[in-house]
């Protein structure tokens, strides 16, 4: 072991972003990640919003990070965000980018970064704007142990990289199982062409028997609510889910296992906040309107939700996906001056056309297999990053030889 700098390791490169009044830079050539596009959850960064076009890429193509760089947020939220280079791309500027050198396993640089990553907090300069920052040079000098052999740097990104690439199929695993849920919604309804479809008369866009109604008339919607901060009671030692919009922001699936916050039993009675049965529907309702969690424990939320329990438990899967394929109309029936809201009022005087009940139960005995499907797939996931994380440290010290 010795010890080097970030900037021994490789190339250190900034990256920028072009000016926005040249939308022509823009276009489908190149992917461009921002750190808005990675995931705390994700190795690589697959899907950013944006990509430079041709003219963007010859433009700035002395600033092309590599395939298997590792990119590495130095401002805003530091010490969080990372990402390996899953093929050549740009970065905006809040990141930079290590490119190792000939001594340096790619893989091994990226683990060696992530172990290290929380360092970041302790070079932050800090900008005008309150931001977080570390600036490229004391990014670059940042002080790291390293293995020397690259053979073994191999074996230890090896190793890792298992335990990711494990964790990347069971994300895909998923995405897949809520694509499949979606794709049998639209075509029950809004396509209409649901099992015995052709026996049904339609009036109006709505087949017979089936009911047009509002969301108040199909379910309870629940508001939240957050405990004192300033009672470490209702805080310290609690075992209650108390889920924050973030906890579903940040989870990228229906499927909700955990929370980042939990409180006690007194924090949930000296609150407004309500405990939820387990599988009601959770709907940011502020700021972040219409991001959806599901949990099966029980729960219960701050005041930037509105839950749903509906009246038929056969309703369920389908008011679930109902709303989300409704999420644009219900983010533009939020206002507000200081944050984007939908109140309770709004929100439950949605129209809601409600399917007869054969139809609602075979629908929820199609789709809710699926849902405790993606559990099982989110806890193997979970298993395997507390895995990944235990070694991580070990391997990168040598307490654990390969």
């Amino acid at each position: 072991m010795r010890t080097i700098t970030v900037g021994q390791l490789g190339r250190i490169v900034t990256g920028n972003t072009p000016p926005r009044n040249q939308p022509d830079l823009y276009g489908d050539a190149t992917i461009f990640i921002k750190p808005t596009d990675i995931s705390e959850n994700s190795k690589y960064t697959f899907e950013p919003e944006e990509c430079y076009s041709e003219k963007g890429t010859n433009k700035y193509r002395t600033s092309l990070i590599p395939k298997g760089a590792t990119c590495v947020v130095t401002i805003g939220s530091i010490g969080k965000k990372m990402t390996m280079a899953h093929r050549d791309c740009f970065i905006n500027q809040a990141m930079n980018a290590i490119i190792p050198n000939e001594d340096f396993d790619n893989e091994y640089v990226y683990y060696l970064l992530k172990n290290n990553l929380s360092k970041l907090k302790s070079l932050d300069s800090g900008t005008s704007s309150g931001r977080e920052n570390v600036s490229k040079s004391a990014f670059s000098n940042m002080e790291l142990q390293v293995i020397e052999d690259k053979e073994v740097q191999g074996r230890i990104g090896g190793i890792l990289s298992a335990y990711d690439d494990l964790i990347e199929n069971n994300q895909r695993q998923i995405k897949l199982l809520e694509e499949a849920a979606m794709r049998l919604y639209k075509e029950w309804f809004v396509n209409l062409r649901f099992p015995g479809h052709e026996n049904i008369s339609n009036m109006d866009g709505v087949p017979e028997g089936w009911e047009k109604t509002t969301i108040e008339k199909v379910c309870q919607t629940i508001g939240g609510g957050t405990p004192s901060t300033k009672n470490r009671s209702f805080y310290e030692g609690g075992k209650i889910l108390w889920v924050t919009p973030t906890d579903i922001t940040k989870n990228n699936c229906i499927v909700l296992l955990d929370t980042e916050k939990k409180i006690t039993e007194a924090g949930l009675k000296g609150s407004s906040a309500k405990l939820l049965p387990s599988d009601t529907i959770l709907m940011t309702s502020r700021a972040s309107v219409g991001y959806f969690g599901l949990c099966e424990k029980e729960v219960c939320t701050n005041q930037g939700f509105i839950s749903c329990i509906p009246n038929n438990e056969n309703s369920k899967m389908y008011l679930l996906y109902n709303l989300i394929n409704r999420v644009d109309e219900i983010r533009k029936k939020a206002g507000g001056a200081t944050y984007l809201e939908i109140s309770k009022s709004t929100f439950r005087n949605l129209d809601i056309i409600l399917p007869d009940e054969i139809i609602l139960s075979m629908f929820q005995d199609h789709i809710y297999p699926m849902i405790k499907e993606i559990r099982v797939i989110k806890k193997q996931i979970e298993n395997s990053k507390q895995a990944r994380d235990r070694l991580l440290p070990k391997l990168m010290s040598g307490e654990i030889e390969v």
